[in-house]
């Protein structure tokens, strides 16, 4: 009898301790469904207002494209053409300008060393060759200068600052007609405009009343030419503003590398 009480009570803490583990894991189940969905509402909630500002970048950009096309066709195509022609010329120059200038640019300081161990080591011959391995407009003028150093510091001086105006106009080669486009762009959008306003008065006689919204959206195509044409010359004058500092610069670095390559030239020569 004591083992079947025994026995009942084993089976009754057996089958407590399983329904408890069985009610913990349902409870456990449902946080974490209930985890999960909130997180699957978190995310969605995100891309919910992700969404839209990732519409409204595709939209800007995408309307950007349209309203420039669409622009450049309303302010017609002849005269849109022609300044579209003088931004892509204008910028064509530019661009060949800075990357020559760069070019032109030189260590004057390693120039001078060098041509100064080249000096006191291998004579003039040596020195010129190292100009003739240096790139830029300093170093061409150098060579001139050395070439002549047998004929006197006088010749000398007077090679060093005609060759200097030699390459000073290589330097400021092209950028008249950055001037040109600078000057042409903003007259093609004046020519385009007084045409486009013609047209606009044209169609006025013609209506023979004057109708607001006629007047007022011919005048709007005829101001697009105006303002492309102010937009591309102020997008030139800031490469040619740049373009004529650098040239500046160079300019000052060649008349001061002139005189310091005469007193290395005075030096030499009183040390022979």
């Amino acid at each position: 009898m004591k083992k079947l009480f025994a026995f009942i009570a084993v089976i009754g803490m057996l089958s407590l301790g399983a329904s408890t583990n069985v009610f913990a894991q349902d409870e456990t189940a449902e946080q974490t469904t209930v985890d999960t969905t909130q997180v699957a509402e978190e995310v969605a909630e995100e891309v919910a207002v992700a969404a839209p500002v990732m519409e409204e970048e595709v939209i800007e950009s995408t309307s950007f494209h349209k309203v420039v096309k669409k622009q450049f066709i309303q302010g017609g195509a002849m005269f849109m053409s022609f300044v579209l022609l003088a931004l892509i010329l204008g910028l064509a120059l530019s661009i060949e300008r800075i990357i020559y200038l760069n070019m032109s640019t030189t260590n004057t300081k390693k120039l001078f060393a060098n041509i100064e161990d080249a000096l006191n080591n291998g004579g003039v011959e040596a020195a010129k060759e190292v100009c003739r391995n240096t790139r830029g407009p300093i170093a061409s003028i150098f060579y001139q200068g050395l070439d002549r150093i047998d004929e006197g510091i006088e010749v000398v001086e007077k090679s060093v600052v005609s060759y200097g105006s030699v390459q000073m106009g290589l330097l400021e080669k092209g950028l008249s007609w950055i001037g040109l486009m600078i000057g042409l762009a903003p007259m093609l959008g004046f020519m385009g405009t007084v045409i486009g306003m013609i047209d606009a008065f044209d169609s006025i006689q013609s209506m023979g009343t004057i109708s607001p919204a006629a007047v007022a959206g011919g005048i709007k195509v005829a101001l697009i030419t105006t303002v492309s044409g102010l937009i591309v010359a102020m997008i030139l004058q800031v490469f040619y503003n740049y373009c004529t500092a650098k040239i500046d610069s160079i300019v000052n670095n060649m008349e001061d590398a002139s005189i310091t390559l005469l007193d290395i030239l005075v030096k030499h020569n009183l040390k022979k």
